[in-house]
């Protein structure tokens, strides 16, 4: 990087940096224009902290992303190209951006929305071993109790104490049968103070949460060179507390699995299945088509551990849910 190039990026930042650089942040994310949420250190009840800023417009972060890439000699083409890119910014803070028709917050995004994370580097912070609980002749801390006590017998009680325990969950059903519904409602169970992503190949999720990402790879309509793989990284980066796919697709499948074995809690996502076994069975297949060489049967055994099914069917005009595995 040039001197002159490097003071164009510092100058471009000015408003973007004027966040990440106070000394309480450890975080930030701008899901749309105008407004910035901030992780802060420490231990918080509610670590993400939204403020309002007119000087993040969407033509200054749609800048932002086009100097870094040309700065760093990274493609970006949202249209035709990559819609993503990484970076780590001077001052050693790494910089994760997506922009295009790939990123949604609400409708008025049809034309391209913006999306942005920077993890701010620091070296003042003093971190040992304490502060991660471990300390000689101490017994290891258990952050979630509830993944030691036993499940409830009755099938409401079981699917709410299973969202709070931030267990994956998959709602299962045929066309027609209330899936997507279903979902919408699950995410309004979800804590407020949440940070969402949503995984779609349509806009169909109704997320309450004001902290979230909306990630749309259409079908249809597909002309850059994102794919399901690649978004992984994307979604990891912009340290999601709930991941919500929609429907499971021989595209999707692999990923969702991938992102679902991450250390995230609370993936949520819908499948075409009959029945919770052949829900779990379905999700594998399609798994397949990606990822060839998996063990189909290690992979269903695993699934029967990680993932909870509720299954909705229908007779009529009744919808009903028939299994909370």
């Amino acid at each position: 990087m040039t001197d002159s190039n490097f003071k164009v990026l510092e100058s471009t930042l000015r408003y973007l940096s004027y966040w990440y650089s106070q000394d309480n942040v450890e975080e930030i994310s701008v899901n749309r224009p105008g407004e910035i949420w901030l992780r802060l250190r420490g231990r918080r009840a509610i670590p993400w902290v939204c403020q309002q800023d007119a000087n993040l417009s969407r033509t200054y972060l749609n800048d932002i992303i086009h100097i870094i890439a040309n700065t760093y000699e990274l493609p970006f083409d949202p249209d035709r190209g990559t819609p993503v890119v990484y970076a780590t910014l001077p001052g050693d803070h790494r910089f994760s951006a997506i922009a295009g028709r790939n990123v949604m917050y609400d409708n008025e995004d049809l034309t391209g929305g913006v999306a942005m994370c920077v993890r701010v580097h620091t070296e003042d912070v003093k971190f040992g071993f304490g502060d991660y609980g471990l300390r000689k002749g101490e017994k290891l801390h258990q952050l979630n109790p509830l993944a030691h006590m036993a499940e409830p017998e009755d099938p409401f009680e079981r699917l709410m104490f299973s969202i709070k325990r931030g267990d994956h969950i998959l709602v299962s059903g045929a066309t027609a049968t209330g899936k997507t519904t279903f979902l919408n409602n699950l995410l309004k169970i979800l804590e407020p103070s949440k940070r969402i992503v949503t995984i779609e190949d349509t806009r169909e999720l109704i997320v309450p949460h004001l902290n979230r990402v909306h990630l749309v790879l259409s079908r249809t309509e597909q002309t850059n060179n994102l794919t399901y793989p690649k978004i992984i990284d994307l979604v990891v980066r912009f340290t999601p507390d709930a991941i919500i796919g929609g429907e499971i697709s021989t595209a999707n499948a692999g990923a969702l699995w991938e992102l679902m074995g991450s250390g995230h809690e609370n993936c949520f996502a819908t499948i075409h299945a009959e029945n919770s076994e052949a829900a779990y069975k379905a999700f594998t297949d399609r798994i397949l088509h990606s990822y060839p060489t998996i063990d189909r049967a290690k992979t269903i055994k695993e699934m029967h551990e990680k993932l909870r099914v509720v299954q909705i069917n229908r007779e009529g005009n009744i919808r009903a849910v028939t299994e909370v595995t």
